[in-house]
C-alpha cells in the first residue's frame, strides 16, 4: 500500500528547507536543510545542497513507508525575491530520482 505525504520546500538564495507532513499538515514526518549537508555557509542554497537534502528527506520518508509526494514550493516573496533559488528544481529531481512518486 502506498502512503502519501505532502513536502512544502521554501527555497531561496541563502538556504533551502523542506518539511515533509502527512496529508492534513498536522502531523510533521521529517525536516531537513541545506545547512545540514554542507559546511560552508555560502553553499546552503546551492543545488548540491537541495539534492543532498532531498536524498536525506526521501530516505527518511522510505523508512516511513511512504512512497507518493505532492510538492509545493515557494519563494521568499514579500520585499523580498519572488524567484525561487537554484536548489527548488535541484531537490524536485532528487526525490524523482530517488523513486519516489510526485503527484
Amino acid at each position: 500500500m502506498s502512503r502519501k505525504a505532502i513536502v512544502n520546500i521554501f527555497s531561496s538564495y541563502n538556504n533551502i528547507l523542506m518539511t515533509a507532513t502527512d496529508l492534513t499538515g498536522a502531523e510533521t514526518i521529517t525536516t531537513c536543510n541545506g545547512g545540514e549537508v554542507v559546511k560552508a555557509g555560502k553553499d546552503k542554497g546551492g543545488q548540491f545542497a537541495a539534492t543532498r537534502s532531498a536524498e536525506r528527506l526521501a530516505d527518511a520518508l522510505k523508512e516511513k513507508e511512504f512512497n507518493e509526494l505532492i510538492v509545493k514550493y515557494r519563494a521568499p516573496g514579500g520585499n523580498l525575491s519572488n524567484n525561487t533559488g537554484p536548489g527548488a528544481q535541484a531537490a524536485i529531481r532528487a526525490l524523482t530520482r530517488a523513486g519516489m512518486t510526485i503527484t
